[in-house]
């Protein structure tokens, strides 16, 4: 059956579902306050790796915190004067972060994500840009034994999921990316995985074929979305109203603002991450490089060297920090000493981040033809185009390839 749907946001969530809806056959239009992929979704790590299965909230991470915040150059950074507002879900978060909710979250997490790598092919092929999706391992790094020993849970989880890897020693991370720097004693070498080689163009080539096969996309801001007895009945944006029949929410880290006007609220956060891309680094990267004391990736793509991470908890609105792109800065150089260091941009992008790792899919509780899709914290790209077929096989009536309890926006 055809229908009208409206799709908020234009990140590679959004515009994944919009054109799975597309191709359903069903009148699509996205609304969005960014040109597609050009918010969150232009500057991330580039992964498309079903080892990302892995949640935030893990044992022992309460016990990390006071070291990673007292570190200038730490993954974590909690601006002060935002500490209060951010403490309920930081509580909520460190009540996840245990090992029976971790194994929980890790197999929902891998259902969601596992066949990622060749839901992008396919996605990519229908919007004519396949080389964007590459096939490969990446390496994790550690600099000591210990390091590699103190993320045995998360090995447990992956290898528990069914994730291909051999670990290394020196000599042989060095055989695999001759490149960097020889202080790395331990690493793992993930097999089967995948990478983008620019997150968005990914995005603008779907969005261009969505809207050559028929899709509309409006650049506005959704201000308010009015409900009447039989569900929602238009969106109130700063363009005027746009009526509604049916409805997906795909907005990111304001999807929260959103679903708190249908009566259902959700513990949403801004995770901030960085990035520094390297146009002309001088470095042969045969793939990502994540070094796991650091918390950082290094992605090979199309316009040049991508250096990505940080977490940096500040609420939707508040202004970068750059000094966070410079701690990674430090850490490129640390991985790659014979990196050329010039012709860098910088960027600062917000993470959808609930606390419980796992993303909210699925559909309304309260509301009559209304979808959620969002949350997905490290995992928007990762997560973007299996969600996006979840989305369209619920809206068609279908039933979903995966089991979508764990990601009820009622869960909490």
């Amino acid at each position: 059956m055809r229908k009208k749907i409206t799709v908020i946001g234009a990140g590679i969530v959004g515009m994944a579902t919009a054109s799975y809806l597309r191709r359903d056959g069903h009148d699509v239009t996205v609304v969005t306050m960014h040109p597609p992929g050009e918010y969150c979704s232009s500057g991330n790590a580039g992964m498309l790796n079903d080892a990302g299965c892995v949640p935030q909230a893990m044992p022992g991470v309460l016990w990390k915190v006071p070291g990673y915040l007292m570190d200038p150059l730490g993954p974590l950074v909690v601006r002060w004067p935002y500490l209060v507002k951010s403490m309920p879900w930081m509580l909520r978060f460190l009540a996840n972060a245990n090992a029976r909710q971790a194994e929980r979250a890790s197999i929902a997490l891998y259902s969601l994500i596992r066949g990622t790598v060749s839901t992008y092919e396919e996605l990519v092929k229908w919007a004519g840009a396949t080389g964007l999706v590459r096939r490969s391992g990446y390496l994790v790094a550690y600099a000591s034994d210990k390091s590699y020993q103190n993320d045995a849970l998360a090995w447990r989880l992956r290898r528990a999921r069914g994730v291909r890897m051999e670990t290394l020693d020196g000599a042989g991370i060095r055989g695999l990316v001759p490149q960097l720097a020889p202080a790395y004693e331990r690493g793992v070498h993930v097999l089967d995985q995948g990478y983008v080689a620019n997150p968005e163009r990914l995005v603008k080539a779907l969005a261009a074929r969505f809207q050559k096969d028929g899709g509309v996309i409006l650049e506005r801001k959704v201000l308010d979305i009015e409900t009447g007895e039989g569900g929602v009945r238009a969106l109130a944006t700063d363009a005027g109203s746009i009526p509604v029949e049916t409805l997906v929410i795909c907005a990111g880290v304001h999807s929260g603002e959103l679903t708190a006007s249908l009566g259902e609220p959700v513990p949403i956060e801004a995770e901030r991450g960085y990035h520094v891309t390297y146009s002309d680094p001088g470095l042969q990267i045969p793939m990502p490089v994540h070094v796991s004391d650091a918390k950082v990736f290094v992605t090979p793509m199309e316009m040049g060297v991508r250096v990505a991470g940080q977490a940096e908890f500040a609420g939707i609105y508040a202004e970068p920090n750059y000094r966070r792109a410079e701690v990674l800065e430090i850490h490129m150089k640390r991985m790659f000493p014979q990196a050329r260091m010039t012709d860098a941009t910088r960027w600062m992008g917000r993470r959808p981040a609930m606390p419980d790792s796992l993303p909210v899919i699925g559909a309304s509780v309260k509301q009559k033809g209304v979808f959620y899709a969002f949350g997905h914290g490290h995992l928007g790209l990762c997560g973007g185009a299996p969600t996006g077929r979840l989305i369209a096989d619920l809206v068609a009536g279908r039933r979903p390839a995966i089991d979508l309890t764990p990601f009820r926006v009622d869960r909490f």
